[in-house]
């Protein structure tokens, strides 16, 4: 017989049924579609021989004003600088409110007991140091008596593994203490110590009540003291007698509040009356079930354990809604002005970093609250907020905008997540508002959050979660105006939107947009299979991406049950209107996730970065680092495969899969039988492989015709099948090193063969 032909629509089309789906590829991976035909993605490969430690959420690329090209990476850890082939450290280093680093003095005392590793450092004052925290260390003297030297630790990045008081914090060595129990580990040492501003967890905790994260989620920063006197496991306070808990000192704790005492989220929680000073009075231990297993008593706490005021920790013990006891993921913005670097972390500070320093110094600089830029400094007495959502700049207007920020600035308690403060025009530390200046505020209404904003075509857009408002320049006196635009298409994340030539894409909780001047509801033929895996409580982990010379934008996303981005979808806006719902494709390549993504501007080709939460990374160096991950930061649409930091090729795989093709149309009852197909392939490096899986029925569990898969290559000319049955489907893969394809036509030879 003739040859049929059967040519298929670009895209995956997962709203209908695998027979209902005419036309139509019904599954792909590491594929897309171009010119109506489908193709293997590009390669990547990465840009160094080392990983980052730690997740990367946001990278940003910039040049300065002598040409030089840079990327700023921005990690739950870290800021580093990706220039020529190496990075660079510039993570601020927390600050007081004038922008000066935080300092502490302290000891060291190591352990001689198995493992022997474990090192208590003592500072000389209080600290607010966390666990999983970054110190750095200087002017470094190990304790007389120990094995230990002291440049395993000067100059060096510590990672705080615990925090047994407000006085103490302990970390990992490199090398175990030597010296036994009998020895003097403690006299003759000292060290100063910086730690590194605190970025946010690695991942988002979201959930219902009791039990999520820090006890639903704690609040950074928290009044801390420590006990003065041990709590026994029992019902009484200090001591083991009366109804107080007695502390070094009660200021800043709430009256009336609640106490965390112990490890931060798993110790005991004792709810109190009232304050008098030094002591926490009318307790009630073991509060909202922390309580010692199988007793009603409190647990037991030894004298200078570390005291949280929890009081507006969320979730205590009841079932909340979900968005009480959300614990966002650590965040950063990252914009430059001009040659200038403007870093925010979500709800914390914002710093920056001048590469226009001259020579190598501008390596060996942090980004801070008192870069000198321009001979302005920001933060501090000059007036940038303190607590902002996230910023970005007008780039034709010059102004530094902070979004969810403070109503007072400088005062982070005053921070409303729907609060625009804009500074003056070319002046990134002017926040007053004045007659001669063009700085201002705004706050939002429809929402409860601002989610996200970005600098589009001709004006800057800003989402909520549940709205979206244009803001444009209208010159004085107001400087901006807003229009609110949409209602129920806000934002899910704040890296989930993008822009291109005019066009805003982005993803919400209830599907997909655009906005071209008007909001547009996008149709989408991979909708349910998102939606119906997609783990919206951890809508600030998507990230969103431009691949322009594909003419695709991407969402990477963590499906139900995964705790980081495991899945993507891709929208390939230029190739659209021809098919119904879109030009949609999706993918769950473990190789092809990404967590931060930017288009080919400054770059010829995009940049990526990918994490491994099972990884250790490699820059910069720490101390007994544990549990962060890494991160590899890759060059896309380059080779065929994944080139790993240590040279080495992992294979990219990829393929696509069609409708079932009922191979009899007008006499369903027949079997047919396919006795032959002929390749028809556009590109073919080295083998692709086909696979016919036949179906007597819909729900039948396909099978392979007997002599699939075939294996093919530029000189196949055609392939018997021996394949029988009502319906069949096409595969088309690879999955050896250096293969590429795009298929063309499907063209088989049919035959009658009888009824069942």
């Amino acid at each position: 017989m003739a040859l049929t032909s059967i040519k298929f629509l670009p895209g995956v089309d997962k709203q209908d049924t695998a027979v209902g789906a005419n036309g139509r590829w019904v599954d792909s991976d590491n594929a897309r579609f171009r010119y109506g035909l489908p193709e293997k993605v590009g390669g990547w490969a990465s840009l160094l021989s080392s990983t980052v430690h730690g997740v990367a959420r946001k990278i940003h690329a910039f040049v300065d004003t002598d040409g030089n090209r840079y990327v700023a990476i921005g990690t739950d850890k870290f800021l580093l600088i990706y220039f020529e082939g190496k990075l660079y450290d510039i993570t601020p280093f927390l600050s007081t409110t004038a922008g000066v680093p935080t300092t502490y003095s302290a000891t060291l005392t190591t352990n001689s007991t198995s493992p022997g590793t474990s090192i208590t450092v003592t500072t000389s004052v209080s600290h607010t140091i966390e666990v999983g925290d970054m110190i750095v260390f200087d002017s470094v003297s190990m304790p007389s008596a120990s094995s230990l030297s002291a440049t395993l630790f000067e100059d060096k990045i510590c990672q705080v593994i615990s925090v047994p008081s407000n006085n103490t914090f302990t970390i990992t060595s490199p090398t175990a203490e030597a010296n036994g129990s009998g020895s003097d580990l403690t006299s003759g040492s000292s060290a100063t110590l910086k730690p590194y501003e605190r970025i946010g967890p690695a991942a988002q905790t979201y959930g219902y009540g009791f039990g999520v994260g820090n006890y639903g989620g704690n609040i950074t920063g928290s009044q801390t003291n420590d006990l003065d006197g041990a709590l026994l496991a029992d019902t009484a306070g200090t001591g083991g007698s009366g109804t107080s808990v007695t502390l070094t000192a009660t200021s800043g704790f709430s009256n009336p509040g609640v106490a965390s005492v112990g490890v931060l989220g798993s110790g005991e929680l004792i709810s109190y009356t009232g304050v008098s000073s030094p002591n926490l009075t009318t307790i009630t231990r073991g509060a909202y079930g922390t309580a010692t297993a199988g007793t009603s008593n409190g647990q037991a706490h030894s004298d200078a354990t570390i005291v949280y005021d929890a009081t507006d920790w969320n979730g205590w013990g009841d079932a909340v809604n979900a968005s009480s006891v959300s614990l966002e993921p650590g965040l950063w913005s990252l914009s430059n002005w001009g040659q200038v670097l403007v870093a925010t972390i979500s709800n914390g500070r914002t710093f920056t970093w001048d590469s226009g320093i001259s020579g190598s110094a501008r390596f060996t600089a942090h980004a801070s609250t008192t870069t000198n830029n321009y001979a302005t400094n920001i933060n501090g007495a000059l007036g940038n907020p303190t607590a902002s959502r996230m910023t970005l700049i007008s780039p034709t207007t010059r102004h530094l905008i902070h979004l969810g920020t403070e109503t007072t600035v400088g005062t982070a308690s005053t921070q409303d997540d729907m609060f625009i403060r804009f500074s003056n025009q070319g002046a990134i530390n002017t926040y007053a508002p004045a007659a001669d200046n063009s700085a201002g505020t705004y706050r939002l209404q429809d929402g409860t959050k601002i989610m996200g904003a970005i600098v589009a075509k001709e004006n800057i857009l800003v989402w909520t979660d549940n709205a979206l408002y244009s803001m444009k320049f209208v010159g004085s006196p107001f400087t901006f105006g807003f229009e609110q635009v949409g209602t129920n298409c806000g934002l899910i994340g704040q890296n989930a939107c993008c822009e291109i030539d005019g066009v805003a894409y982005w993803l919400s909780n209830n599907g997909f947009f655009a906005f071209d001047g008007t909001v547009n509801s996008l149709p989408c033929s991979v909708e349910d299979y998102v939606y119906d895996n997609f783990d919206t409580t951890k809508g600030q982990q998507v990230a969103a991406g431009i691949n322009n010379l594909f003419t695709e934008v991407v969402w990477y996303y963590p499906s139900s049950g995964s705790t980081y981005n495991d899945k993507y979808v891709v929208f390939n806006y230029g190739e659209s209107k021809q098919v119904p719902m879109g030009n949609w494709y999706t993918g769950v390549n473990t190789n092809s996730i990404r967590t931060s993504w930017i288009d080919a501007i400054v770059y010829p080709k995009p940049y990526s970065t990918a994490f491994d939460s099972t990884g250790t990374g490699t820059f910069p160096e720490i101390v007994g680092s544990t549990g962060l991950g890494d991160t590899t930061l890759f060059e896309q649409e380059t080779g065929t495969d994944q080139i790993n930091p240590d040279g080495s090729t992992t294979t990219l795989t990829s393929y696509v899969e069609s409708y079932d093709i009922a191979l009899q149309q007008d006499q369903p009852e027949l079997f047919l039988a396919m006795r032959r197909f002929v390749p028809d392939f556009k590109t073919l490096t080295g083998n692709a492989k086909v696979t016919i899986a036949l179906k007597d029925y819909p729900s039948s569990t396909a099978g392979n015709s007997t002599y699939s898969p075939f294996t093919i290559t530029s000189a196949t000319t055609k392939e018997d099948t021996r394949a029988r049955g009502r319906y069949a489907s096409l595969k088309i893969e690879n999955d050896g090193t250096g293969e590429a394809w795009r298929f063309g036509t499907f063209q088989i030879d049919l035959q009658p063969d009888g009824r069942r």
